[in-house]
């Protein structure tokens, strides 16, 4: 394995698999209906603001990755929902479904050898394939673990 390929697993890995961080599939799939719209005292946001706030960013990067006429939503407002909680169980568990499919796809581009990690992304300004991933990577591990407190703060009041 040469340097090229193993800088994608390790991307790869640390966007999907649970390593040093919160795996997401688990936290997000087996995550209480009960508390997914409660905000514990002193929170700012609920489960589901989380979820989906977690889920319109990285869409927004992933779609920004691959196509030039992408447009992003508004900032910050285009980021959050407006609603507290989620409409229906089926809601929450539509967007847990386009986020891991979306972590998925950003996944496979950091291992098409294809493409270039190192490259400027051509309608961009600067920007990445690999500082993309990094991004994906770092904005969901800073969210899924404030899942996990809020997850934790729910079950003990």
């Amino acid at each position: 394995m040469n340097n090229s390929d193993s800088l994608r697993e390790h991307l790869a890995n640390l966007l999907t698999k649970a390593e040093a961080h919160v795996d997401a599939r688990a936290e997000l799939k087996d995550f209480p209906a009960k508390f997914r719209g409660s905000k514990p005292k002193g929170a700012p946001h609920t489960p589901w603001q989380l979820l989906e706030h977690m889920r319109l960013a990285q869409w927004d990067i992933l779609r920004f990755s691959v196509d030039p006429k992408h447009k992003s939503p508004k900032f910050p407002e285009g980021y959050w929902p407006k609603s507290e909680t989620p409409t229906s169980d089926a809601a929450w568990e539509g967007s847990v479904k386009m986020f891991l499919r979306d972590l998925d796809d950003m996944s496979a581009l950091v291992r098409d050898k294809s493409r270039d990690l190192f490259a400027p992304i051509s309608h961009g300004q600067g920007q990445t394939l690999l500082r993309e991933a990094l991004l994906v990577a770092d904005h969901n591990a800073y969210h899924l673990g404030q899942l996990v407190l809020l997850r934790r703060a729910l079950e003990g009041e």
